[in-house]
């Protein structure tokens, strides 16, 4: 028995992962993680507040270069595909792109004072774009792996269970620490050390990700036929493959929402020092918990049924934080920690079906287009967190909200409102929309199996 390889197993069964594999791979997600979560936590303030930027315009520079990532995603899917190298197709990628997102992210936040908003804003515009370049061809391939490294449905969610526990980590890390690094140095130099802090933290996990998987089996991996065009509407028919995206991008603009929000609403409503931080722990730290118990109640119940309670509880979280002008931050904290128990869910649920709609199709058709379904899935996700950002500065522009240059100003009524809404009832419809099409996926445990015939 070789010991990097777990013990054997018998005829027709699938050899379970061993544990330096599962976190070797979750370790990836300190790297999606913190950027994931850091410009869309602080990137608008950073835009409205610090540069002065008016809301409408800060939404569009941070949509902009996630747009482009919606272009690139599918292209970085398809090259990994066809990436040949020793470690297989998609390892290589993680260092390369990773040590490249990790540099383009600390000069996102390192403007120089150019004496012009425009010149400053086109800066950030400029080093967002490379950074969102980068994260395209380190996520995509990272994303791709699972479907490549085991063929067991029940495995795949207990990878998930790593990555979605080490990516809640991250999230409370990164995201309750950015705005203590910021406050605590002050001005624009706080966002340039925040920058370079939270760089490092990206580092540790390109290159955890990239050793850690060394030992990871790679797979049968032959790149599926055809343009990418061709590639990209076969995915298209792929009904559960279909609705799943749909159901995740709908719920990633809702979580792209809330996170844009937090700052504006420990500010502005709460109006408490450190409410930031506090709401930040309250929605990572249950998942932190809860993320094995999701996993757990998935294999009795099924994923789909786990999505949609995950899905629910969410919702509820964020209709109760719905009271956030008018009750006691207890009750915001309290809302925000149950929004945090449904978003564990509803992490591990969907990453764990991708790869199996994804296997499910090679085993059919007998060529790989893991890359490209995995391409076309990272590319809805980041649409979907892109416009949360942007759908939120919408919403402070409808409400009045008033940008600064590190001034004190006082934010009209219906600016606070705006910022209200915008983190609880809007994410709250846009997460119970979303499940009218994930009540259409159909791929079970029975179906997955069959069709890829319980390779040993």
């Amino acid at each position: 028995m070789n010991p990097e390889l777990g013990p054997a197993t018998a005829p027709g069964e699938v050899a379970r992962l061993p544990r330096s594999a599962r976190i070797g791979y979750g370790s990836g997600s300190v790297a999606t993680g913190a950027f994931g979560t850091v410009p869309g936590l602080m990137l608008l303030p950073y835009l409205t507040d610090e540069l002065g930027i008016a809301a409408l315009w800060a939404g569009v520079i941070v949509f902009l270069p996630k747009a482009w990532d919606v272009v690139l995603n599918p292209v970085a899917g398809r090259v990994s595909d066809r990436t040949v190298d020793p470690a297989g197709p998609r390892r290589p990628w993680l260092i390369r792109a990773g040590l490249m997102l990790a540099g383009a992210f600390a000069l996102i936040f390192a403007a120089p004072d150019l004496g012009s908003r425009a010149l400053e804003a086109g800066w950030v515009l400029v080093f967002f774009v490379l950074a969102a370049s980068a994260y395209a061809f380190f996520q995509v391939p990272y994303v791709a792996m699972p479907a490549e490294i085991t063929t067991s449905y029940d495995e795949r969610t207990r990878l998930m269970t790593w990555r979605v526990a080490i990516l809640a980590f991250t999230i409370m890390l990164a995201g309750a620490t950015a705005p203590v690094i910021r406050d605590s140095v002050g001005g624009r130099d706080g966002y340039r050390v925040m920058g370079v802090v939270m760089a490092v933290v990206i580092v540790v996990g390109v290159v955890s990700a990239w050793w850690g998987t060394r030992h990871a089996p790679v797979g049968a991996v032959a790149a599926g036929a055809g343009s990418l065009r061709e590639q990209l509407r076969i995915v298209a028919r792929a009904r559960d493959f279909r609705v799943l995206l749909t159901t995740f991008v709908l719920q990633a603009l809702a979580t792209g929402c809330m996170l844009a929000g937090v700052d504006y609403l420990a500010r502005e409503v709460l109006g408490r020092s450190g409410a930031g931080t506090i709401l930040f722990v309250c929605f990572v730290g249950p998942a932190l918990l809860l993320t094995p118990i999701w996993t757990a109640v998935g294999m009795r119940i099924g994923k789909r049924r786990g999505y949609v309670i995950a899905s629910c509880v969410l919702a509820a979280g964020a209709v109760l934080a719905a009271t956030a002008r008018v009750a006691p931050p207890g009750v915001v904290f309290a809302a925000t920690a149950l929004v945090g128990v449904g978003y564990a869910g509803c992490q591990v649920f969907p990453m764990a079906m991708l790869p199996d709609a994804a296997a499910v199709d090679s085993a059919r058709t007998g060529e790989n287009r893991t890359g490209v379904y995995t391409g076309v899935w990272t590319a809805g996700e980041t649409l979907g967190l892109a416009l949360g950002p942007a759908v939120f500065a919408v919403v402070l522009a409808l409400g009045g909200y008033l940008s600064s240059q590190g001034r004190d100003i006082v934010q009209p009524d219906s600016a606070l409102t705006a910022i209200t809404l915008g983190f609880s009832l809007l994410p709250a419809a846009l997460t119970l929309a979303s499940l009218w099409w994930l009540r259409q996926y159909t791929l079970d445990a029975a179906e997955v199996a069959a069709a890829e015939g319980v390779r040993s």
